[in-house]
């Protein structure tokens, strides 16, 4: 049985969700010309049918029966899994003119009627598939991606449990109310399932999806029975990576993003022998509202939870594609090395988006580890165990992928206050970039060290850190005011701030033409000199 709706009942329902509003997922036959493998389990919400995988190792879809219910407003729909049509919710915010991206999936009233701008939705769109009675197992998303990732696993992992799949902020037609961070994402998501009345459920999360199950397992760790975190890491590269990322979005739009997502996604076999799922692919980015994916971006390059991984006292699965360059063994390693009871999976030929890749081996070693990692809920306030336990017994089949044992864990540094000079390094990082910030303190010494000191705790530990304006609004004003004092030399550097802090080259021109006005010509035109170099460089797309 499936079902979908972004909103929950009005009545918790123990053991799974009450009837919903909307009806549930359909999904048409897959068209195309045949292949020697079965086709897969189900189309892409958005963009062309799903294409087929060939090839061993691809099992053959279960299709689960639905439970037709009422329409609430009777307009096409987009195809998606397991039914005939799917139902469509609010349109997301407008998209580049091609592709038009088609109207969502799931109308509700709530989503439907305008909300204020300062009300920000307290839930995800989600779906559910097998027993009602089962177990709940959550599964989460990869950035670009949609719940049709997973569509391989579904019909194995709902033979013994109850899957919840969720889609991101303005992912596969989810309404665009964008989350600025990992927390916020997690927090939606357990409101989602309060309102389910899921209280405790396994979880596995592919790259984002993997960061919100180590945000809940870390925050609400009574919560989760069992955590597999796939092609994830405690830090997605760096924070400059990710903001370079949303600023080129945001000139370019989401173009840039998914022409070049293949090959993050997939091993270069792979995209060359399946190009309809690399269509696919490039179709699921391509559909994606801009802002959600810009702030998607902005929640990668704050996660980081380097230091608090010994708290985390779920058994976890740290499972990753042998030959994934986005957070690749290394990351996995670093993973496994500082959980304590955790367990390290590693796929051959298999990138970033190993469940799409090698689905067969993903889904054994999921089975695997839900089936025999299971905690069962604690009797007394939970409290993060900070030792490893003990072996996972082994598994009653021979999965693809081994899982190899962690070494030992590292002892948790607890959590401290922040201090002026900590906010002040952690906002000056966050706006000027860590390259920038790394090559002012390697050009340090004893002479210009105090000033330094002076530089971060107060300029950037105070004035950039208060609440009262913006970061937007802040390098409007520092703009001004470096073309005002004539001091030019730093304009290059808070250029590229401001294209971080999410303003756009139109309205960095706007603020310098104002200057113009009130500074003079000349100070004006060489700005215009500086910050047209550095936009041209920070916005160009990579070829």
């Amino acid at each position: 049985m499936s079902e979908t709706t972004p909103q929950p009942p009005h009545a918790p329902h123990l053991g799974g969700p009450a009837p919903h509003p909307g009806p549930p997922h359909p999904g048409p036959p897959h068209p195309g010309p045949p292949h020697p493998g079965p086709p897969l389990l189900a189309t892409p919400v958005l963009g062309p049918p799903a294409p087929q995988l060939t090839g061993p190792g691809f099992p053959q879809p279960v299709t689960p029966p639905a439970t037709p219910v009422q329409q609430p407003v009777p307009v096409p729909h987009p195809p998606a899994a397991d039914h005939p049509t799917a139902p469509q919710p609010q349109p997301p915010a407008p998209q580049p003119p091609a592709p038009q991206p088609p109207t969502p999936r799931t109308p509700t009233p709530q989503a439907a009627a305008p909300q204020p701008a300062t009300e920000a939705p307290r839930t995800l769109q989600y779906r559910f598939d097998g027993p009602e009675g089962a177990p709940v197992l959550v599964i989460g998303p990869s950035l670009g991606t949609t719940w049709h990732m997973w569509d391989r696993q579904i019909p194995e992992l709902t033979q013994h449990w109850r899957v919840f799949r969720y889609d991101l902020p303005g992912h596969g037609g989810a309404p665009a109310h964008a989350a600025p961070s990992v927390a916020e994402l997690a927090d939606r998501l357990i409101a989602t399932l309060d309102g389910l009345g899921v209280q405790r459920f396994g979880y596995a999360g592919c790259s984002i999806g993997g960061a919100v199950g180590a945000d809940l397992a870390l925050r609400h760790p009574h919560r989760v029975a069992s955590l597999a975190l796939v092609a994830s890491s405690p830090r997605f590269g760096t924070a400059d990576e990710f903001r370079q990322r949303g600023v080129i979005v945001r000139t370019n739009g989401l173009e840039p993003m998914a022409r070049t997502a293949p090959e993050r996604w997939f091993t270069p076999g792979f995209a060359a022998a399946q190009p309809a799922i690399v269509e696919w692919a490039v179709q699921m980015v391509r559909t994606t509202d801009p802002g959600c994916y810009i702030a998607a971006c902005e929640a990668l390059a704050a996660f980081d939870i380097r230091d608090h991984l010994g708290r985390i006292g779920v058994p976890t699965l740290v499972l990753v594609g042998a030959e994934d360059q986005v957070t690749g063994p290394a990351e996995a390693r670093t993973l496994v090395a500082g959980i304590p009871d955790a367990r390290l999976a590693l796929v051959p030929g298999a990138s970033h988006l190993a469940p799409v890749e090698q689905p067969a081996a993903v889904c054994d070693l999921l089975l695997t580890h839900f089936s025999t990692a299971w905690q069962d809920a604690p009797t007394a306030a939970p409290a993060a165990p900070l030792v490893p336990g003990p072996a996972t017994p082994a598994a009653p089949f021979a999965p693809l992928a081994e899982i190899a044992p962690a070494p030992d864990a590292p002892e948790a540094v607890g959590p401290q206050r922040e201090s002026r000079h900590e906010r002040g390094v952690k906002v000056r990082r966050e706006v000027l970039g860590d390259a920038h910030v790394d090559a002012v303190n390697a050009s340090a010494d004893p002479f210009t060290e105090d000033f330094q000191e002076l530089v971060t705790r107060y300029e950037w530990g105070e004035a950039w850190s208060r609440d009262g304006l913006d970061r937007r609004t802040r390098s409007c004003v520092t703009l001004t005011a470096l073309v005002a004092s004539g001091h030019l030399e730093g304009l290059a550097a808070h250029t590229r701030a401001a294209l971080r802090n999410g303003l756009t080259p139109a309205e960095i021109k706007e603020v310098l033409l104002q200057t113009a006005v009130y500074c003079g010509i000349p100070a004006a035109g060489a700005a215009f000199t500086i910050a047209q170099s550095v936009i041209q460089e920070e916005t160009t797309p990579p070829a």
